[in-house]
């Protein structure tokens, strides 16, 4: 019998045999986010800033006939998911969790979502999000918090929190997600759920409204290793409209997460990155990190210690590198061609209509943000500043590179610590940006990662992540490594981590 708790694959082997419709599962994932998504005490997950139900029905409808004609697209066809909000969608608000562009409806599908469609994938609507991306809590979207389904009082990671949250809270069996410099790894750590960054230019960027070029990937937000595997799988590929898309045959993602699963770690050899450790780290991530370190051994792994030296300064040049990008990308938001346009009293001038459109529109981390990029790109402190930090950037490529040479992927935590209060860096920053330590060098070097969920945190009794990288174009290991690590835990705890979240009812 499926339900909400049924996993993507689960959903696909039941609507094969006919126990169930497209229809059925979307309706119920609605009725899902009915109950828990927006509440009258205020308390609701707000994993959506909008729900399509009409036209995710229409799709399951379409779905449905295919399926009884012998049509299906592919395996994920009938299957409903999440997109966050920062991907453009046909006729669907696009708002990046800004004010700058509510009710924004765009008249083009990004490939992503283009691909979901194709696929006969029900649409159920977009996921809050930091605005434009630039947070590390959910806490930035102008439409309000999302909260962690764990614990309603604590974010659920950012910038993607209204996607892992929409899977975590059952609302969703599949969403995407994107990451900059951490925003689907580290909500999944957070929140107990899958999340996987590509390769860059594995997936294709054509229509995600972009915060970083050389830095944002879509990827997809799931509640296990194969779920992800087929979404990657479906999402993935060469795409033309997208300059830095990679052209070249893929594995399959699917087929190196089904190996995983069997638990061989044979042959397989581990690095852990001894700079992503120590001082400032919660004692309870470290044990559930050594114990998903000591599962490898056990199945067979080589695990050694690895050191790469200038991830102690990743952090610093990404947020060089990555608010000069988005105070360049962000320019385009001016009030003349889009978006929202503040016109002051009297006969104002273009500029003054933009910088009061941008005064009301912009929320104050990416106020903060286009000051510090455009500042570093300035002249006279463009090569103290943005020069150096590409140059960091070299040093951390050649870092991984040296790594990758005696090592099959790297390990860490995926997160410091686990989630925290609402509220309780919201006015810290600096504290606000340390979560994203460990994820920040993968993107900085276009490397692929992923989270897989490796127990409760002996403090508070929440979800912690364990990260693995690989190298460029080597996805298939992190789906491999994963998937065993998964598999490992289930046996160990009786079934997902999921099934363990307080909370929620989740029937």
């Amino acid at each position: 019998m499926t339900s909400i708790r049924s996993t993507a694959a689960e959903l696909v082997q039941a609507l094969a045999d006919g126990s169930t419709t497209s229809v059925e599962l979307t309706q119920l994932h609605l009725d899902r986010i009915a109950a828990v998504d927006t509440t009258a005490d205020g308390r609701g997950v707000h994993a959506f800033l909008h729900v399509d139900g009409e036209g995710a029905l229409a799709q399951a409808a379409e779905s449905d006939v295919r399926r009884a004609r012998g049509e299906v697209r592919g395996p994920l066809d009938g299957v409903p998911i999440a997109v966050k909000d920062v991907l453009t969608t046909r006729g669907l608000p696009t708002t990046c969790g800004s004010k700058i562009l509510e009710g924004w409806i765009p008249p083009y599908d990004a490939t992503v979502v283009a691909r979901l469609r194709a696929a006969g994938l029900p649409i159920l609507g977009k996921t809050n999000m930091d605005e434009f991306a630039m947070g590390s809590s959910t806490e930035h979207s102008a439409y309000g918090p999302t909260r962690n389904p764990w614990d309603l009082d604590r974010i659920p990671g950012g910038s993607g929190g209204g996607s892992a949250a929409a899977v975590a809270a059952f609302e969703a069996p599949l969403a995407i997600g994107t990451d900059t410099g951490g925003s689907i790894r580290q909500p999944g750590a957070v929140t107990g759920t899958v999340g996987v960054k590509p390769t860059y230019g594995g997936v294709s960027r054509y229509g995600l409204v972009a915060l970083a070029n050389s830095l944002d990937q879509a990827g997809p937000v799931t509640r296990t290793v194969l779920d992800a595997a087929m979404l990657h799988d479906l999402i993935g590929g060469h795409d033309p409209r997208d300059s830095t898309s990679i052209q070249q045959a893929w594995p399959s993602f699917t087929e190196a997460a089904k190996a995983g699963a069997t638990g061989d770690m044979s042959g397989v050899k581990v690095g852990v990155i001894t700079e992503l450790a120590g001082e400032g780290w919660q004692a309870g991530v470290m044990a559930r990190f050594q114990e998903s370190v000591d599962l490898l051994v056990k199945a067979g792994a080589e695990v050694v210690e690895v050191s790469c030296p200038s991830f102690v300064h990743a952090l610093a040049a990404y947020y060089l590198i990555l608010p000069a990008e988005a105070s360049s990308n962000l320019a385009k938001f001016d009030a003349m061609r889009y978006g929202l346009r503040v016109v002051p009293d009297g006969d104002p001038s273009a500029e003054e209509v933009m910088r009061a459109t941008r005064d009301a529109g912009f929320g104050d981390e990416v106020k903060r943000r286009i000051i510090l990029g455009t500042y570093a790109l300035s002249s006279g402190y463009y090569d103290a500043y943005y020069g150096q930090a590409q140059k960091i950037r070299t040093l951390i490529s050649r870092d991984f590179e040296a790594a990758f040479a005696s090592v099959d992927v790297l390990v860490s935590p995926t997160a410091p610590t686990t989630a925290f209060k609402l509220g309780e860096k919201l006015d810290d920053p600096m504290a606000m940006y340390l979560n994203d330590l460990a994820t920040i060098p993968a993107n900085l070097a276009g490397v692929p990662g992923i989270s897989v969920p490796n127990g409760l945190a002996d403090e508070d009794g929440l979800p912690s992540g364990f990260q693995v990288l690989a190298p460029a174009l080597a996805d298939d290991r992190v789906y491999r490594v994963g998937a065993a690590l998964e598999a490992m835990y289930a046996e160990q705890w009786g079934g997902p981590l999921l099934d363990r979240a307080p909370g929620l009812e989740t029937e």
